[in-house]
């Protein structure tokens, strides 16, 4: 019969085993590159922050462009339709990341959806014409989008509209 002492001791060791497994850092600059992209746009690569010592580090790999950013604030689209390639832009993050959306103001969270996330991944090219001097992502009329986190997977994407004034009747809201 096999003592309690050695079942403990078995059952602590593989508890510590799985949080060591799941708590282990990853590699500073690690790119997953999803399977099945040959055939897409020439890779760019991003450069990634090391959150240890704050220096910006060449990622490992080469990443390759996203293409979701591409129908942003085309010409012939609809602030809806922006609306909708921003959501589906979280939507690549939170599968990626495990489903969670990047969180802060504006610019930190442009910063993440170019680049500054844990994968090193560009969803958004960091050179986009919808990203601002300031870093933000902005709308068609130039102006930056208000993302209200409703929860760590619900993002609400908040456009001031023609007017380029928040908080009026003409903005467009997205709430998924």
């Amino acid at each position: 019969m096999i003592g309690r002492r050695f079942v403990f001791g078995a059952f602590v060791a593989l508890f510590i085993a799985l949080a060591l497994w799941f708590f282990w850092p990853t590699p500073s600059g690690e790119i997953i590159v999803p399977a099945g992209t040959a055939g897409r746009p020439a890779p760019t690569v991003a450069p990634v922050a090391d959150s240890r010592s704050g220096k910006i580090a060449a990622p490992a790999a080469v990443a390759e462009r996203s293409a979701l950013a591409d129908r942003l604030n085309v010409p012939g689209a609809d602030i809806r339709a922006d609306l909708r390639v921003v959501d589906e832009i979280f939507f690549a993050f939170q599968t990626a990341t495990h489903g969670q959306n990047p969180f802060g103001e504006n610019h930190e969270i442009t910063a993440a959806l170019t680049g500054a996330n844990k994968l090193g991944y560009a969803f958004i090219p960091r050179d986009h014409p919808a990203i601002n001097a300031a870093g933000e992502l902005c709308d068609r009329w130039g102006t930056p989008f208000f993302f209200h986190q409703i929860s760590g997977t619900r993002m609400e994407i908040h456009s001031a509209g023609p007017d380029r004034k928040m908080w009026t009747d003409d903005d467009a809201v997205l709430t998924p």
